[in-house]
């Protein structure tokens, strides 16, 4: 057919290519003894995993308790018994072909088994080794099908097909096969970047002696250190001039300058806020239009706050150079709480500061220590009902969500006062009635 697409004639073509080799394979004895070798190594293999791998799995597997260095190496190498069937195979395949070929002076059988074993290798690699949801996506798309392309004998024609197959974009233009592999190994060595962030972040949130502010910028200024590690690293495996990249930075500056001015803000306010420590993980923060929380996370760009019912406020770092901005911890710091009672006009008001204050000491999270925080209480007026007091107290932590110091001070107040006979007056109101003198009949 005249008009029949190009891509077609090529597949027909190795189709017959295929047909003809296995027709040459079928007609000829020493391929049938190839074949013979291929199975018998196969075969082979299988007894040897069968009496090495409960071996195997005896040796590397560790004391169960044992989290030392050695033990976790074991463990590693322990991930990796699944390929030794696989590997097995391939390295008597590999033996059986030098021998082939020794005596035949061919091994294209063999050869094609060999290779068959390594593609099994990189398919229980790519499913039963790889955990993790990015590695596994590379293996199944990337790995799986470079090794069947290689089993086949095609790889090297579709590289080169890819490498002939140019991507226009503007002024520049780049093959195929180079947009294939900077996806590729910019996935991986930024997925790379990513564990190692992880890890590293992790270790330095152990360092308990450094300011929990010290500890964040430590984190952020590793993330960046190693991002921009492997973006350099990237550039110079691709064979990248980063000079060639003035006319991007060019555009990203313009971009901040008029667009992107709040996100530089946030990230400039974000880096003032961890050197100063004036907030930082941890502290409980009320802002200027009434949100309230302990910040839990902070970001390149914002803060997160947990509200006590469970709610997050994302907060850009703005706001905290800009607004007032009330914290009320560092974590752990001592603060002054009050509670306030009244009691009946009939009682001895001069003996009552000091029942309450006794009363009050004895709760097991109200400060007695020094002096000036020890609980204080003072008559505050004459109200209507009754005479008003308060009892002024000083806890560590914030009165709300899980410490509700003020009620249980409240709650000892009226033990106290119910134990003495004091009363605790209601509301009086006397009303008078008047009513029009009736008119003589």
């Amino acid at each position: 057919m005249e008009n029949r697409p190009e891509i077609l004639d090529q597949v027909i073509g190795y189709v017959n290519q295929a047909w003809e080799i296995a027709e040459g394979w079928l007609m000829s004895p020493p391929a049938w003894s190839q074949l013979g070798l291929l199975i018998a190594a196969y075969l082979l293999a299988r007894l040897v995993d069968r009496k090495l791998k409960p071996y195997l799995t005896r040796l590397l597997t560790p004391a169960k308790d044992s989290k030392s260095l050695v033990a976790k190496a074991r463990l590693f190498v322990l991930i990796f018994l699944p390929l030794t069937l696989p590997l097995l195979a391939w390295a008597f395949t590999a033996v059986g072909e030098q021998v082939t070929r020794s005596i035949f002076g061919s091994g294209a059988v063999i050869a094609f088994g060999k290779r068959f074993f390594l593609f099994l290798a990189v398919r229980a690699f790519a499913h039963k080794i790889l955990k993790d949801p990015f590695l596994k996506l590379i293996g199944r798309y990337v790995l799986i099908p470079i090794a069947a392309l290689y089993t086949v004998g095609l790889l090297d024609v579709v590289i080169t097909k890819l490498d002939e197959t140019i991507v226009p974009l503007g002024n520049m233009s780049f093959s195929l096969l180079f947009a294939i592999k900077f996806a590729v190994l910019g996935g991986v060595i930024f997925w790379l970047g990513r564990w190692s962030h992880e890890q590293t972040t992790q270790a330095i949130k152990k360092q308990e002696e450094m300011r929990p502010a010290t500890r964040e910028l430590a984190a952020k200024a590793a993330e960046i250190a190693i991002f921009g590690a492997a973006f350099l690293v990237l550039m110079n495996i691709m064979g990248i001039n980063l000079t060639s990249l003035a006319v991007l930075g060019g555009a990203i500056g313009v971009g901040l300058g008029f667009g992107l001015q709040q996100i530089a803000a946030n990230f400039i306010s974000g880096v003032i806020l961890l050197l100063e420590g004036q907030a930082t993980v941890g502290d409980y923060v009320e802002l200027d239009g009434g949100e309230a929380g302990t910040i839990v996370k902070m970001t390149a760009r914002a803060a997160i706050l947990e509200t006590f019912d469970g709610r997050w406020i994302v907060v850009p770092n703005e706001h905290f150079i800009t607004t007032r901005v009330v914290n009320y911890s560092d974590a752990g710091s001592a603060k002054r709480y009050e509670a306030p009672f009244s009691v009946s006009y009939d009682s001895d008001i001069e003996a009552i500061p000091a029942l309450i204050e006794d009363a009050v000491a004895k709760l097991d999270f109200v400060l007695n220590d020094p002096e000036e925080r020890k609980p204080d209480c003072e008559l505050r007026a004459f109200g209507d009902s009754g005479v008003d007091f308060a009892v002024e107290f000083w806890v560590n932590g914030i009165d709300d969500g899980r410490n509700k110091f003020t009620p249980r001070v409240m709650m000892q107040v009226w033990k106290t006062l119910k134990a003495n006979n004091i009363e605790i007056p209601y509301p009086h109101r006397v009303v008078e009635m008047k009513t029009q003198d009736q008119e003589p009949a």
